[in-house]
């Protein structure tokens, strides 16, 4: 058994007995759901053949966001969203994280920390971004998404944003370019976070419970170049609707443990480790999101709102380079419909069977 739904379905039971008292909404729902994935519980898809003409049932999946099994086709959907978005020229990926002393505080009240993190975070890249000492320009453009776990499912929130390499000046209407190698300064990146982080926090009741010494240390930002639009895109893509484990990771399940496969940060070496199946659930179940939180947020003039159309964006940054660059031309794999294992040919969708309308399973 590695299967991260086997494993839900033959110990979530035990966790709820132990734990369910304590256990917030949202876990009991990804429990549920993460069960119920592609079986009766979820209604049934009916397609037929174009080819024979033969009728096909599938059951349908589950659509939480934390799934394993339920992503991929969200990450080939988003993927081909930002090819027709991307910009040309030199692309970053800059990754805000907040230290190990915020962690347990950050997890006990995620709904406000999460949306202070992105708040602080992108004010910080907004305010640098427009100092003439780095970029000048006062409408840069950029995307984040929030992560909430490690390599060995620790808790461990921080968040990556793709940000073009420049930013527009509205009052020159002019893309004023970053250096291929450099956006902004990571000293001063860190030190404005985690002020603009403060701020946030001391708006709520909630400024007591932070440990002091988490204020008097260097909170970590790392800005590393990422080459064109989509390098940077297809860099990320796995991670948008990545969850916190994937199936491919879990070695194996025997007497009562988990062992799970991981690699350590600057090491290529595969390595294993084993958690009690209590403990795996646990670390699982702590990357659930409040409901409703969007984990990916977009600024400026990647904004779908945004006032200044990419196209012009597109043309500026066109210009500032002298016409010396273009968007590559996106080689994403064509959309492959389902097939039929008899004749080949391929399926159509019909309609579906929802939950409530199919019959009872049968005894055993």
């Amino acid at each position: 058994m590695n299967n991260i739904q086997q494993i839900f379905t033959q110990y979530a039971p035990e966790y709820i007995h132990r734990f369910g008292d304590a256990m917030p909404n949202e876990h009991r729902k990804v429990i549920n759901a993460i069960i119920d994935c592609r079986t009766q519980s979820c209604g049934m898809a009916i397609y037929q053949c174009d080819k024979c003409h033969s009728s096909h049932s599938v059951f349908r999946s589950c659509g939480n966001r934390h799934c394993p099994s339920c992503q991929n086709h969200k990450t080939t959907m988003w993927l081909q969203w930002q090819m027709k978005r991307q910009l040309p020229g030199h692309h970053f990926m800059i990754t805000f994280t907040v230290p190990e002393q915020l962690r347990r505080f950050i997890r006990s009240n995620q709904r406000i920390c999460y949306a202070a993190l992105f708040k602080a975070s992108a004010d910080t890249l907004k305010k640098l971004s427009a100092d003439a000492k780095f970029i000048g320009g006062d409408l840069p453009g950029f995307f984040g998404v929030l992560h909430t776990w490690g390599r060995q499912l620790q808790y461990h929130p921080h968040i990556h944003y793709i940000v073009p390499g420049g930013a527009l000046s509205r009052e020159q209407n002019k893309w004023h370019c970053a250096r291929v190698d450099f956006y902004l300064p990571i000293r001063a990146m860190s030190k404005m976070f985690k002020a603009k982080f403060r701020d946030e926090i001391k708006k709520t009741d909630l400024w007591s419970s932070i440990p002091a010494e988490a204020w008097k240390i260097d909170w970590n930002v790392n800005c590393q170049p990422v080459g064109s639009s989509e390098q940077s895109v297809r860099y990320l893509a796995p991670y948008v609707f990545k969850v916190a484990i994937s199936n491919n990771r879990i070695v194996k399940v025997q007497n009562h443990t988990v062992f799970i496969r991981y690699k350590k940060k600057g090491s290529r070496r595969r390595r294993t480790m084993s958690l009690d199946a209590m403990e795996f659930l646990r670390r699982f179940l702590q990357h659930v999101l409040p409901t409703g939180f969007m984990k990916v947020r977009y600024y400026g003039f990647l904004h779908p709102c945004s006032s200044v159309p990419l196209n012009k964006i597109r043309t500026l940054i066109e210009i500032a380079y002298g016409f010396e660059i273009t968007c590559l031309e996106s080689t994403l794999a064509p959309h492959i419909p389902p097939i039929c294992p008899h004749c080949g040919g391929k399926l159509k969708y019909l309609y579906s069977v929802l939950p409530f309308m199919m019959a009872p399973a049968g005894p055993g």
